[in-house]
């Protein structure tokens, strides 16, 4: 801690990202990445980029991305918002709807960059409880709030919510902004985005990172009333006028000009989760149902920590969370079908692991 650091960030806990390991034999799954590449189309678009343009500055406003985005989601370029990765949509998100005189609502286990978000723009909040089998339960936030936020599907355990009960919690919940994170959202969920066209005080975020395989360019978005988007437009212009590059605003075009590769790698990732799901369940784990690209585990006999100590030293990376009640819980990320056969071949030669009999 430096004497010159400002007095409200002293006490700030930072988001720690999952680990980057340099060395190239690892597997990782524990950040969810795609493990596919990016779209031939997107790659072509990039190989084809005029290098000379990089001297002037990007377009302020992404609008050929805005645009784009709008005709595939079927609503206007108003509705639109573009940012440096889902996460900085979502910080520009916090500044703009959540610093109330009532508290932010949000699930005791989720995206754990939420809770930076309040403690870095000193926003109070309010942890709700997830049910028992680590479902959401919409009916829990019936109560006074600045502000409601929840992934759908959930991270990191995976479960998600149908689309009418995210539309009854919009009827009876009308004085606040309810945000809904959809970052694994194209891994089996349903969108909320057509509820933004009937609800004015909903705002749907999404990524580039995890279906169309770009986290390295940092694409994220934003789709709700043009009133919601003007304040966004607002705080990201008194924070960056820049957000996006030119190779991330063309690359976002072409990714979703390819709507035939990202049906297929989605698909592709489904089926490998289903197979790992029963396959872990053969090797003990209890596993929690999934729409995303990873699964939530955790082994009926063995300590999550000690599993994922096992498989680091076997060369493979999973996510592990030290919070109460999921930290003996690995979250890990759907690979290619050989990443996910080597896992379970590596989890199989543990001394203490037995598969279950069909």
């Amino acid at each position: 801690m430096s004497k010159f650091w400002s007095e409200a960030i002293q006490h700030l806990v930072p988001y720690v990202p999952g680990e980057q390991p340099k060395e190239q034999q690892i597997v990782k799954l524990n950040t969810n990445e795609n493990p596919y590449p990016p779209s031939p189309l997107v790659m072509q678009t990039l190989q084809d980029f005029d290098l000379a343009r990089l001297r002037l500055y990007p377009d302020p406003d992404a609008r050929a991305l805005k645009q784009a985005l709008a005709d595939y989601h079927g609503v206007t370029r108003d509705n639109v918002f573009v940012g440096n990765g889902s996460d900085e949509v979502l910080a520009h998100t916090f500044m703009a709807f959540f610093r109330q005189k009532a508290p932010l609502l949000m699930p005791n286990i989720s995206y754990s960059f939420y809770d930076v978000y309040c403690n870095l723009y000193d926003i109070q909040y309010s942890e709700v409880p997830l049910q028992a089998d680590f479902s959401i339960c919409l009916d829990d936030y019936s109560q006074t709030n600045g502000g409601i936020i929840f992934a759908n599907p959930n991270a990191p355990t995976g479960r998600t919510l149908e689309l009418d009960e995210i539309e009854r919690l919009l009827a009876r919940n009308t004085e606040s902004v309810v945000v809904v994170d959809e970052a694994y959202v194209d891994f089996g969920a349903q969108s909320a985005i057509a509820l933004t066209q009937r609800y004015d005080n909903l705002l749907v975020v999404q990524t580039f990172s995890k279906s169309r395989s770009l986290a390295g360019l940092r694409i994220g978005f934003a789709i709700g009333h043009p009133d919601l988007i003007d304040g966004l437009e607002r705080v990201k212009n008194s924070f960056n006028s820049y957000p996006l590059d030119m190779l991330a605003i063309s690359a976002g075009v072409a990714a979703i000009e390819d709507e035939e590769y990202f049906r297929s790698t989605t698909d592709r990732i489904i089926a490998t989760r289903e197979w790992t799901c029963n396959e872990l369940q053969a090797l003990g784990f209890v596993v929690l149902p999934s729409c995303t690209n990873f699964v939530f585990a955790h082994h009926r006999y063995l300590e999550g920590a000690e599993l994922m100590g096992y498989l680091r030293a076997n060369g493979l990376l999973v996510r592990h969370f030290s919070r109460p009640l999921i930290d003996n819980h690995l979250r890990i990320s759907i690979g290619t079908d050989a990443q996910m056969q080597r896992l379970i071949d590596t989890l199989t030669g543990h001394p203490d692991i037995i598969r279950l009999e069909a």
